[in-house]
């Protein structure tokens, strides 16, 4: 199965496990998953940590490169697809980040692992 997670996912999956639900955990843990990580996620965490709204245990880049490397992440590209399709969501989330990856999650068929109940609006196979 190919998961895609959702930044808080990521937080937790590479920091403090422990915060995530026991099915999210034993999900992301599956080496047979593969475990996505999209380029938004990667932007939006970038942006937390500028602007200082969230501190990682390591500066921003080694944190990235060893969660990728550690979690055995494949990035996920925004493609023209993935943007095309965000522009035809409904307005239940207004966050964009979590409206593309609504989007990414829709045209790759994979479940998002987030714990934002607020995205099951959209019908997605969430995960938690």
């Amino acid at each position: 199965m190919r998961l895609l997670l959702d930044s808080h996912a990521l937080i937790w999956a590479a920091d403090d496990p422990t915060k995530l639900s026991a099915k999210a955990r034993r999900l992301i843990e599956d080496p047979s998953h593969d475990r996505l990580i999209s380029a938004a996620t990667m932007w939006e965490v970038g942006i937390k940590v500028g602007l200082g709204k969230l501190a990682l245990s390591l500066p921003y880049r080694q944190w990235m490169d060893r969660s990728v490397d550690d979690l055995g992440l494949i990035i996920l590209p925004i493609t023209l697809d993935h943007a095309d399709r965000q522009t035809s969501l409904p307005w239940h989330h207004r966050d964009p980040f979590d409206r593309l990856l609504v989007a990414q999650a829709q045209i790759e068929g994979a479940p998002l692992v987030s714990a934002d109940p607020a995205l099951d609006a959209y019908g997605i196979n969430r995960l938690w």
